[in-house]
């Protein structure tokens, strides 16, 4: 794969920014906030499959905690419709507090401790009935400290399995495109690698989605970036009990787990997440 790194030029980082996007009706608030560079901390993934001669450059750019906010009902004044302030309710400063100390958790772990665990982690998930049975499958392309995903996309192409990887979109929503081992690679407004071209993929095609997290419970609960790009993605699985198609296979280290997380009315829950000590 081709990973376009023209955009992280370090005069080009310090120049971008992250742009607060208006509030809808239509969608939660999603937050630009500002880029935070980290210069030349730059990683090589290794993936060492037939499809993958080459290293991958990855950038290590830690994209900003948002938080998620709820806004109030709007109320008429004179001159016209008017919005109030935003508000952050009691629950959502909590997963702030999460968020950051899961987030710091994971930072902590030295790189030879993330990479071990990142491979038992890809190793639990490709013995897995579910990985095996599936033959549409979206996955996250790793970023920051996350869960190193790229073992999965190998051995999936060397099973001839379809693979999918998020796109975000300004508008707050996500799609899934086509990826496979010729893909070039560029960084979103986020810092994360996407796909630039191969076909959109319909969410409801895919059998699992190996899903990014920040931390999880055992019962299932997510706490991502805050962006909700998953939770509106995946919004038609709410409230299922039975043919939950895909299942999100969450992904992550055992440092990231908590006592327990409050869902909001719109949060999708996990069908399984899978750490090292799993």
């Amino acid at each position: 794969m081709k990973v376009n790194n023209s955009i992280f030029d370090r005069a080009s980082l310090k120049e971008s920014s992250w742009r607060l996007l208006q509030c809808t009706r239509k969608a939660w608030n999603t937050f630009d906030p500002k880029l935070l560079p980290r210069g030349r901390a730059l990683s090589a993934a290794f993936v060492q499959n037939r499809f993958f001669a080459d290293s991958l450059l990855l950038p290590r750019l830690t994209p900003p905690v948002a938080p998620v906010r709820e806004r109030r009902p709007e109320t008429a004044q004179a001159g016209g419709a008017s919005y109030p302030p935003i508000v952050m309710t009691n629950t959502d400063r909590k997963k702030n507090e999460l968020r950051r100390k899961c987030r710091q958790a994971r930072a902590d772990l030295s790189a030879k401790k993330r990479d071990e665990a990142s491979s038992r982690i890809c190793d639990a998930v490709m013995r897995a009935g579910f990985f095996r049975r599936s033959q549409n499958i979206g996955c996250y392309l790793p970023s920051d400290e996350e869960v190193d995903t790229w073992p999965i996309i190998a051995r999936a192409f060397s099973m001839g399995k379809q693979i999918s990887a998020p796109v975000l979109r300004k508008n707050g929503s996500m799609r899934f495109r086509e990826l496979n081992p010729d893909s070039t690679l560029s960084a979103n407004q986020f810092g994360l690698l996407e796909p630039q071209e191969g076909d959109f993929v319909d969410p409801h095609r895919l059998d699992i989605v190996i899903t990014p997290l920040v931390a999880f419970d055992s019962s299932g609960n997510r706490i991502g970036m805050g962006g909700g790009y998953f939770d509106r993605t995946f919004s038609f699985l709410k409230g299922r009990k039975i043919w939950l198609h895909p299942k999100l296979i969450g992904v992550a280290f055992d440092c990231q787990r908590v006592n327990a997380i409050a869902p909001n009315p719109w949060d999708i829950g996990l069908f399984r997440v899978v750490t090292e000590a799993s």
